[in-house]
């Protein structure tokens, strides 16, 4: 969580935010052609308690089936979409239609793997409710979802940023997911044994040996990075959260 974002929000939102991570329980459907993407996308959601993978999907026919034999108790509250779930950006304008159709209120948010214009022009008439570039939102994806719900539409950065001037016509209702931190503080070896061992749910031995280093070394590591967060984190967490969950 202290990895996903700098914001400048005072404390009594981070202190809603904080909340929300014991409070909040929104199913998720994630839709995506690519396996690799499927399974780090869940592993992402998995580390966020407010956010649970209902169904990973490889097709819109697997959505279909899945809503028809599942209680709807069990429907989702948000898809996460692959834009490349259609071969066109009307196409896949179809496919949210046919999921809002399927799945009533529910959140649809559009992830593609590059800008392409034409698809967030579909994404806008198809009324879905946000279109983010997957290199804007990396290990994010769990908190943009929850972002996401106080928003009647959002985009990432560098949506904005392409559309140019047409940016308030098209989309004056949209609001920008903010840019990640980058934590300057954090030295690169440290940073390497967070993705490893945080990110990455490696073990020691096992970003040792990535490394070249001993896993006493990456233990190290692993405890500065810990330290160097939580001095630019004010977030309140739950009692019961690991360290590694809340530097994830």
């Amino acid at each position: 969580h202290a990895l996903r974002a700098l914001t400048a929000a005072p404390l009594a939102r981070r202190w809603r935010e904080v909340t929300m991570i014991g409070k909040t329980n929104l199913k998720v459907l994630v839709l995506d052609t690519d396996y690799y993407a499927r399974q780090a996308i869940s592993s992402y959601l998995a580390w966020d308690r407010r956010t649970r993978v209902v169904k990973l999907a490889d097709s819109l026919d697997a959505v279909t089936a899945y809503v028809h034999d599942t209680p709807e108790i069990e429907w989702p509250d948000v898809v996460l979409l692959d834009a490349l779930a259609a071969n066109t950006p009307a196409a896949l304008a179809e496919v949210i239609h046919h999921l809002e159709d399927t799945i009533p209120h529910v959140m649809t948010l559009v992830l593609d793997r590059k800008l392409n214009l034409a698809t967030v022009r579909a994404v806008v008439a198809a009324n879905a409710n946000g279109c983010l570039v997957r290199d804007d939102v990396r290990i994010r994806v769990a908190w943009a979802i929850v972002w996401a719900q106080e928003h009647e539409f959002v985009i990432s950065q560098s949506v904005q940023d392409a559309l140019g001037p047409e940016f308030n016509e098209l989309l004056f209702h949209a609001a920008v997911l903010p840019r990640q931190r980058q934590y300057p503080e954090l030295p690169e070896r440290v940073r390497q044994a967070l993705q490893l061992c945080v990110v990455e749910g490696m073990s020691a031995e096992l970003a040792a040996d990535e490394m070249g280093l001993s896993p006493h070394t990456v233990r190290s590591y692993v405890k500065e990075g810990y330290r160097i967060l939580e001095a630019y984190d004010d977030t309140i967490y739950p009692s019961d959260m690991s360290p590694q969950e809340r530097a994830f």
